[in-house]
């Protein structure tokens, strides 16, 4: 309900209809304003060029109303409008004899409000305003001489000074406010980017890892054994196909496209990878030379897809980093699920494991950008868990995590 709420109050339409009535409802203000401030009689007991002795009620509603007119394009046009409703005050102190507070209420309400979108404008008008006041007093009103007016002019320019002020704030509030929202979009696209790079390099590392040991094998071996030659193949055609998809559902997914109708063997827009998918990943790199053995303990359910494609992740990456920077010909992955979340394990033995003499480290294996042990360790502590990667003493190199979930 407070999403649905707050997406209703910030929509378009809800908030130009909220200005509009806001605009609206100023206007008729103004014009009750003016009624009650402005009496009839005032203007009855004037002798200027316009005299009315007659007015009645109807014509001083009129009046009003269209006195108030001005105010409707205030959004569109602030300073027309100021300077309209100084032309109002001008209007109606020298031709109808009537000054009611109202206006000048409304005069410094209009400068904070143009201080806060055209500064220059609202100083140029705030400067204006008090040089009319203080001609009127001088030069129209009762002569008053300028000893007497200059004090009143110093207090409108003050009052006038203050509403340039508040304008000013309440502007640089919203363009810090602004400022903000641009910084934290900026945060947002980069920690997308930071996302897909890492998402890249899990899904795509492996899979170089997995095709540069077995081109190198099958280059080996392609004059005297063709069948491993032909499994090495195979298993590079196979390796470069899931890859291929993997890049294809995942920039499916960056596009935020529709399936299309017309194309149905499309890779579907679901994310790729969860801890299901080990089994497959055991067996893929088995034909890089590298057994993985797997094993499950608690009873396994299903965990939210975020720390599905996290753990398979880990898996993949440790695994990798096994086959390209390790001479183990095996390792062990180890999965358990606990009732508050799951942990993740992969050890090799190094190049003197059980599984005999190590075998033929990949040209690739030389050296290593750090990033696959930096993005797991990010990947564990955004969801609130716990990692460690390190060597063992008794040789080879170990990978633990935990997940909560």
């Amino acid at each position: 309900m407070e999403e649905l709420l707050r997406r209703f109050s910030t929509s378009k339409p809800v908030t130009w209809l909220t200005s509009r009535a806001v605009v609206l409802a100023s206007a008729w203000f103004y014009a009750l304003m003016l009624l009650v401030t402005m009496p009839a009689s005032q203007i009855r007991r004037y002798s200027g060029p316009l005299r009315f002795p007659d007015v009645g009620p109807d014509q001083m509603i009129g009046l009003c109303v269209v006195l108030a007119l001005p105010i409707l394009p205030v959004r569109r046009l602030p300073a027309t409008v100021f300077a309209a409703v100084l032309v109002e005050e001008v209007a109606l102190g020298n031709l109808f004899g009537a000054r009611p507070w109202i206006v000048l209420l409304l005069l410094l309400v209009l400068a904070g409000y143009l201080a806060a979108r055209r500064p220059t404008a609202a100083a140029v008008g705030s400067v204006a305003a008090v040089a009319t006041l203080f001609a009127e007093r001088t030069l129209v009103h009762n002569g008053e001489s300028v000893g007497y007016a200059a004090p009143q002019a110093g207090q409108f320019a003050f009052v006038f000074a203050v509403a340039w002020v508040f304008g000013g704030v309440y502007r640089k509030r919203r363009e810090y406010l602004e400022a903000l929202d641009e910084q934290t979009a900026a945060r947002a696209v980069m920690a997308e980017r930071l996302r897909i790079a890492r998402e890249l390099h899990d899904s795509v590392a492996h899979s170089i890892g997995i095709i540069t040991v077995l081109s190198g094998a099958a280059a080996r071996v392609v004059q005297t054994k063709p069948e491993q030659t032909r499994q090495a193949l195979t298993g590079i055609e196979t390796t470069s196909r899931e890859t291929l998809l993997g890049l294809q559902r995942m920039l499916g997914a960056l596009r935020r496209a529709e399936p299309d109708d017309a194309m149905p063997g499309a890779a579907p827009l679901a994310p790729a990878g969860s801890l299901a998918d080990v089994p497959r990943l055991a067996a893929r790199t088995a034909g890089a030379g590298v057994r993985v053995h797997v094993t499950w303990q608690g009873e396994r359910r299903p965990l939210p897809p975020e720390i599905e494609l996290s753990a398979f992740r880990i898996v993949q990456e440790s695994v990798t980093n096994v086959v390209r920077h390790s001479g183990a010909r095996t390792c062990r992955v180890a999965v358990g699920y606990e009732p508050t979340g799951v942990t993740i394990e992969v050890v090799d033995d190094g190049d003197d494991g059980p599984g005999g003499p190590g075998r033929p480290r990949p040209p690739a294996a030389v050296g290593g950008s750090g990033f696959g042990l930096l993005g797991m360790r990010e990947r564990v502590t955004l969801l609130s868990g716990q990692f460690s990667a390190g060597r063992r003493p008794e040789g080879g190199f170990r990978v633990a995590a935990r997940l909560p979930a």
